[in-house]
């Protein structure tokens, strides 16, 4: 299964989870995430799917962009250079970042699972007419993958706050489709040994009593 159809089967749950009843009833309630409402949260997990949206005009032969600047870089390059991680709570960023999710549910719970919903099923149409190496450049980073090093970010982003909210309204968390779920596996793994080593990260999996104390990719 291509990484297109992965981030399809991710996308779909999340579009779904939005539309729960439960979600509506808590919208202006404090989420699992500090700081930010169930509203916010929903907002911030709706925004990956409309942030795919607007990275597939580089599928449109009709749409003429002027190509990225520099060549889209490695996967695990754009988390090193990531301005999110390790920043604090009240950081210009993660308050940005919540700004931004209560901005995009401004309109209310209705309004915001049809646009997730809508935007979803426009996608599973134009993605079928994409390429996984096309270069998608990022305004809010200033960089650019490959559409499927993009896609892999986005489903990473919906495996984490589809937990988020379903934990905030009282939800039973739903499995990832198994091909989403290996992709975000090893991009966490491999973030993971990267911050603390090949031996944390093993010991933590197989010698429980060596065990660092923490081994969080991000």
């Amino acid at each position: 299964m291509s990484v297109i159809d992965a981030y399809l089967g991710a996308a779909g749950q999340a579009a779904a989870l939005l539309e729960a009843p439960e979600v509506a009833t808590a919208w202006g309630q404090p989420s699992a995430l500090a700081k930010m409402t169930v509203g916010g949260l929903a907002g911030h997990l709706a925004y990956q799917i409309l942030s795919v949206s607007s990275a597939l005009q580089v599928c449109d032969s009709t749409v003429q962009e002027s190509p990225p600047q520099e060549p889209p870089i490695p996967l695990l390059e754009h988390y090193a250079r990531a301005a999110w991680i390790d920043v604090p709570l009240d950081g210009e960023v993660n308050s940005g970042i919540r700004a931004k999710g209560e901005a995009i549910a401004s309109q209310g719970a209705s309004w915001l699972a049809e646009l997730a919903s809508t935007s979803f099923v426009e996608q599973r149409t134009k993605l079928a007419q994409c390429s996984g190496d096309q270069a998608v450049f990022m305004p809010q980073t200033g960089w650019a993958l490959r559409l499927d090093d993009f896609l892999i970010t986005r489903m990473l982003e919906l495996a984490v706050h589809m937990d988020d909210l379903a934990v905030s309204v009282g939800l039973a968390v739903q499995e990832l489709p198994e091909e989403a779920f290996d992709l975000v596996l090893v991009l966490l793994a491999r973030l993971a040994a990267r911050r603390h080593g090949q031996a944390a990260l093993l010991r933590t999996l197989t010698r429980v009593e060596r065990a660092p104390a923490a081994i969080n990719a991000i």
